[in-house]
């Protein structure tokens, strides 16, 4: 969300924003709803004082009938004026503020223009991609030779997208996650582990709603209170723990003195994928449910000190993947494939033989202080001045999806694989998944 006022101030800045984020918002029925909310709001006021004034005054005549009935008859005109200006003002300031979580953040001036992932920008590439002298296999291959994915049968219990880790593939999975969340505590990072179940205002106030509503699962029975009362209130399951972290500081006014704030969080994540129909059928590229190593940091409202937390972010994602051996690039995600809340944004790709390219494992966003409006976090400056912090997020780690790079670039040649020398001490230093002998 961005002020009214630099807005109106910004027009033409921000039709150009609209077009270059693909975002269809008429800024001019945004404005126009602005005003005349301001305008009712007016009259509202003043009706209002009006009556006040009207009722001291009759309390100060009450003996005066004549004047007691015709202020009394004057007054219940306000009331019908006032009862149809509200009911218009809620409707129109309802309006106003749905328009307004549509508005985009200004993107940064070095952000590639173009509609999509083919207009990103790479700038940076490390580790060299493996050349295997023999035939590969997909991490779907590896996975049911190896006994560690089963696909039919997570198919079969959970539907489409459904899966089953086994045997050393679940010590893989948390052994990344513990391995980073370590990682990050001796960072300084501080360690969550939030709600996955949110209420709406967490997901209108990260940006999720009502840009990525569909894609968010919504609970069908929320439950009901002691007295037997049925919760109304709906409830979600989120896609990252980026709304709940954020929503932990909502409303509230921190102390500059307190900042930045690094959080590192763990969730599982669920994503209903509607948008990608199609899209990635097999294997664990995208799936509906994963765990996910979130990196979050609340910083002051400076665009220099911001961009600096963002390329920390950047830098931490990259030293795990380093650590893990596996190559990747550095993409800097274009306008139209960035999101309407981000200012500025980096994709970190890792390569996974079996596509022959590389896949999106890592997201890195600065949305400035687009979050902190919706959700009401502010700090108080060293001079008094109120202001709203800025936000900053990246993935640390996603699995199943990074499996597939693990098992792929580490295949050899037996058909075993390889683990990763960071993660040996979480699988009792075991240096392969060999294939295991099945009795009959």
């Amino acid at each position: 969300m961005l002020d009214i006022k630099f807005i109106k101030e910004n027009k033409d800045l921000l039709q150009k924003v609209l077009k270059v984020k693909y975002i269809d918002l008429n800024l001019e029925n945004l404005l126009g709803l602005y005003e005349r909310k301001n305008e009712l709001l007016k009259r509202i006021v003043k009706l209002r004082a009006e009556r006040n004034k009207n009722i001291d005054f009759i309390k100060k005549n009450l003996k005066d009938e004549n004047t007691f009935y015709k202020i009394r008859e004057k007054n219940k005109q306000i009331k019908e004026d006032l009862k149809k200006l509200e009911g218009e003002y809620r409707k129109i300031n309802e309006k106003f503020h749905q328009l307004m979580l549509l508005v985009p953040n200004i993107p940064s001036e070095d952000t590639p223009i173009g509609r999509g992932s083919n207009d990103n920008k790479e700038i940076y590439r490390w580790g060299k991609i493996p050349n295997f002298n023999f035939p590969i296999k997909s991490h779907i291959e590896l996975g049911k030779e190896l006994d560690l994915i089963d696909i039919e049968t997570g198919a079969k219990v959970s539907g489409f997208r459904g899966y089953y880790l086994k045997n050393e593939a679940v010590l893989l999975h948390f052994a990344l996650v513990w391995y980073c969340l370590n990682k990050l505590s001796q960072k300084g990072y501080k360690l969550f582990l939030p709600p996955t179940l949110v209420k709406e205002f967490s997901l209108i106030g990260s940006g999720h709603f009502p840009f990525g509503i569909d894609d968010i699962y919504q609970i069908a029975n929320p439950g009901k209170l002691k007295s037997g009362k049925e919760i109304k209130e709906p409830i979600f399951l989120v896609g990252t723990s980026e709304p709940s972290l954020l929503a932990y500081y909502s409303d509230r006014v921190l102390n500059e003195k307190d900042l930045p704030i690094k959080i590192c969080g763990i969730s599982s994540c669920y994503r209903s994928e509607v948008g990608s129909y199609g899209k990635d059928v097999k294997g664990l590229y995208r799936v509906h449910e994963f765990i996910k190593v979130e990196q979050l940091i609340i910083c002051k409202n400076d665009v220099k000190e911001s961009n600096r937390y963002l390329e920390e972010l950047r830098s931490n994602a990259e030293e795990i993947l380093q650590d893990l051996e596996l190559p990747y690039r550095v993409v800097q995600v274009c306008t139209g494939d960035m999101g309407p809340g981000k200012f500025k944004m980096y994709d970190i790709e890792t390569w996974m033989p079996s596509r022959q390219a590389y896949g999106e494992t890592h997201s890195a966003s600065n949305l400035t202080d687009w979050q902190a409006r919706r959700l009401n976090i502010k700090y108080k400056a060293s001079n008094g001045e109120k202001k709203y912090v800025h936000t900053l997020n990246n993935t640390a780690i996603a699995s199943p999806r990074i499996l597939i790079s693990i098992l792929e670039c580490n295949q050899q040649s037996d058909g075993s694989v390889k683990i990763p020398q960071i993660l040996r001490p979480y699988l009792g230093n075991k240096k392969y998944i060999s294939r295991r002998i099945l009795s009959d």
